[in-house]
């Protein structure tokens, strides 16, 4: 399940992630988050938020991941990924080739520190 918290204010989207991911749960993620694109044309930040990356339910919840990234990630500026995988702090290095934002990875206790990275732009 995807937990979706969006500062329409800010731009920024808090996403916790529980339990295995489903592709309902990024067709939900995209009815949250496509209005405000629409509206403002970009997100400034998302913060993925979660302990361990919980992998997926199936095939199709992987495919319509990997969708959502393809049809997001050119209006994304941050991306703070906050965890303690291994699989995700490896993942990193991958993601900041396929995606246009800016990457950045924080441990898992330290989400007021994603949360200054993400909001740094907007201070200026």
């Amino acid at each position: 399940m995807i937990d979706i918290k969006l500062d329409e204010s800010t731009g920024v989207a808090l996403v916790q992630l529980h339990g295995k991911l489903s592709e309902d749960d990024f067709k939900q993620a995209a009815m949250e988050i496509d209005p405000y694109i629409e509206k403002a044309g970009k997100l400034n930040g998302v913060i993925l938020y979660s302990r361990d990356f919980p992998g997926w339910d199936s095939f199709s919840g992987f495919f319509k991941h990997v969708k959502f990234i393809k049809d997001h990630h050119k209006k994304l500026v941050r991306v703070a990924l906050v965890t303690d995988s291994k699989l995700v702090n490896a993942a990193e290095h991958v993601v900041k080739h396929i995606v246009r934002a800016e990457v950045e990875t924080f441990p898992y206790d330290q989400l007021e520190r994603a949360r200054g990275w993400v909001s740094e732009l907007l201070l200026v």
